[in-house]
């Protein structure tokens, strides 16, 4: 299991051919209490560095970008009546789970050491 995270703090866990999509931890404190998940419904196909939904919480509400491209075969529906599941454990609690289309993809993004130096600078 590899996890990667992209520059809009969106991470991807990788599992064989399946890609577990969710928002980092360090974007989940930024936004505070999570109130909403707007999530794509599955079937759909997302795009890497297109929006494929949002998120809001009490503070703001960003825009989520796909790290990958692929379609959605599962969306976290858990997170439709409590969305603060983000606040309490953001990498156990994913938003969508997609088909990668072009684990190429993946060489674009940051591992753990390179996105927490992002976070750093950020911080």
């Amino acid at each position: 299991m590899a996890i990667y995270y992209s520059e809009t703090h969106e991470y991807v866990r990788v599992e064989g051919n399946t890609g577990f999509i969710g928002i980092s931890d360090y974007a989940q404190r930024a936004l505070g209490n999570v109130v909403y998940v707007d999530m794509p419904e599955v079937d759909d196909e997302i795009a890497a560095g297109e929006e494929f939904g949002a998120i809001e919480s009490v503070k703001a509400a960003s825009d989520l970008i796909a790290p990958v491209s692929g379609t959605v075969v599962e969306r976290n529906e858990a997170l439709e009546d409590n969305p603060r599941l983000v606040n309490e454990d953001a990498m156990a609690n994913w938003i969508i789970k997609v088909e990668l289309s072009d684990p190429s993809e993946l060489e674009n993004l940051m591992d753990e050491a390179a996105y927490a130096e992002l976070c750093e600078k950020e911080h």
